[in-house]
């Protein structure tokens, strides 16, 4: 069991961000990488150098002996390489929150979805162990093959169903997404004045705490959840030369209202 299932490697289909932090944590904890693709070769070069193993931007120079294919590309190229690979017995997953595992059916027998629920960037350093990753497969025996994988690397580790995994991604881009928008409209808002966001951030990290360690409704603040009118209209004026920001201001203010008085019934 466990590595011994990967003497062949692994090969990864992808070198943007999830594909680099994911390739990583699996070298690091003594997986066999067999070969970087991807379209790009320059991004293919950078994560191979990174893994010290062979790239390709051809689908016809993929290994076609691995023990396991990871799919880690952007969703709307996802179809386009599931297509494009010629794989025929080894199992193969993608690594995407809102598609379904049912993209692969009847084109390969064994197949599953190994989700990280988190944003990655290629420039900072993440510890892989505390990444929740979410676990679905076509048949039992991937299934366990890919939870014993997932929990070489995360403490953090779940079976979930598509349908669970597309609600998940939902809210992950409420709140991963949306809320860094909302910095990006604050940082607007403080240039005019010549205010660093810096000044926000201390701010930013008790919220965010608050959040985490008790409950995002007692987190909530402000003058939306009080109502008051009086603050609120000043604040939609105050936002006339930033039409987009006012309609977001309106609009969430009224969410934040109404979702307090609902929970508070």
């Amino acid at each position: 069991m466990g590595k011994l299932n990967f003497i062949n490697g692994i090969v990864i289909i992808g070198a943007g961000n999830v594909a680099t932090h994911l390739s990583i944590a699996l070298k690091k904890h003594n997986f066999q990488i067999r070969c970087v693709y991807s379209r790009s070769k320059s991004s293919a070069k950078e994560l191979s150098v990174k893994l010290g193993v062979d790239f390709t931007t051809e689908f016809d120079y993929i290994p076609k002996d691995a023990d396991l294919y990871i799919i880690a590309v952007k969703d709307d190229a996802l179809v386009n390489v599931i297509k494009n690979l010629t794989i025929e017995n080894a199992p193969i997953v993608h690594t995407a929150g809102s598609i379904s595992i049912d993209i692969f059916q009847g084109l390969y027998k064994e197949y599953g979805v190994l989700y990280p629920l988190q944003t990655f960037s290629k420039s900072r350093d993440l510890d892989f162990s505390k990444i929740p990753i979410c676990i679905e497969a076509n048949n039992k025996k991937l299934e366990n093959k890919l939870l014993e994988l997932a929990h070489c690397l995360s403490k953090n580790v779940k079976l979930v169903s598509s349908e669970k995994r597309k609600k998940l991604h939902l809210s992950a881009v409420f709140a991963c997404n949306f809320v860094n928008h909302m910095y990006v409209a604050a940082t607007e808002l403080l240039a005019d004045e010549d205010v660093s966001f810096e000044t926000l951030k201390p701010l930013i990290k008790e919220t965010a705490l608050k959040a985490v360690e008790s409950d995002p409704y007692k987190a909530q603040t402000g003058p939306a959840v009080r109502n008051d009118q009086n603050i609120i209209q000043k604040h939609i004026e105050m936002l006339k030369e930033y039409p987009e920001f006012q309609k977001i201001y309106s609009f969430v203010s009224d969410s934040i209202y109404k979702l307090n008085q609902k929970k508070n019934k």
